[in-house]
């Protein structure tokens, strides 16, 4: 993997980024332990595969606590801040990662509750410990980021949906959160090769992957798209507080 962020150019700094035990949060958190960060690796379950990447960051010279914590759960969410305040004093970068809402056997509003509320939650719980200067990124997909204006799969729909309400309500913080002079950026990417949702899909809709891959010319891959985020961290707050990564023309752009 390439340097994607200056060598030492996170030094002191710590970073938190949700569901970081796989796919594109642990690319993003090995970015930011590669640029120095201290980093704190989150996860649902899996316990084993989050340590080992602990493992793997440490190497790099910094701290990587690992936190298992159930992101729809408010007391979960408070441990996993306090956890990281007691070890590091306080966050630098928070990215919302996490997401979800294709699982079986899960509640009708799991998607919801998940993509909206727990996004919500995890932000605010985290808003005390958060340094001047800090930055937060909330990940998205151009499916639920331009859903209100271009359709998706039946499929996705609800997720996407949800992820577009946890999207409005955290872009209702950021008045807020500049007073503070903390930076918000939403990063908003195409179908990623390689991902559960992209699987999940490609198991309930045969061939969608590749029809989008057509359509686009281009679909980044996991760790291109988590070099995107990573860089959001760290880049100027864009404008409309967006980051679009892939093509955008099928959804009409912005």
């Amino acid at each position: 993997m390439s340097q994607t962020l200056p060598s030492g150019s996170l030094s002191g700094k710590t970073a938190l980024v949700t569901g970081s035990s796989r796919g594109i949060g642990a690319d993003t958190v090995r970015y930011f332990a590669e640029a120095g960060a201290n980093v704190v690796i989150n996860f649902r379950n899996k316990a084993p595969r989050a340590e080992k990447l602990a493992t793997q960051l440490r190497e790099l010279g910094v701290e990587a606590l690992v936190v298992g914590a159930d992101l729809t759960d408010p007391s979960s969410v408070q441990a996993l801040v306090d956890e990281v305040q007691r070890t590091f004093g306080g966050l630098d970068i928070l990215v919302l990662n996490a997401s979800g809402g294709m699982e079986s056997g899960m509640a009708e509003d799991y998607a919801l509750l998940l993509n909206r509320d727990a996004q919500v939650s995890v932000l605010e719980t985290a808003l005390p410990i958060l340094n001047a200067d800090a930055r937060v990124v909330f990940v998205t997909s151009h499916q639920a980021h331009f859903i209100r204006t271009t359709p998706t799969m039946p499929e996705y729909e609800p997720v996407a949906l949800s992820k577009r309400a946890g999207e409005d309500a955290l872009r209702e913080k950021i008045p807020a959160l500049e007073e503070r002079g903390i930076g918000f950026t939403v990063v908003s990417g195409d179908m990623i090769e390689g991902t559960i949702t992209a699987t999940l899909l490609e198991r309930a809709n045969p061939g969608a992957i590749a029809a989008r891959r057509d359509d686009a010319g281009k679909l980044y891959n996991v760790s291109e798209f988590a070099a995107e985020v990573a860089r959001a961290a760290v880049d100027p707050v864009p404008s409309e507080n967006t980051r679009l990564v892939g093509d955008t023309d099928s959804f009409g752009g912005e």
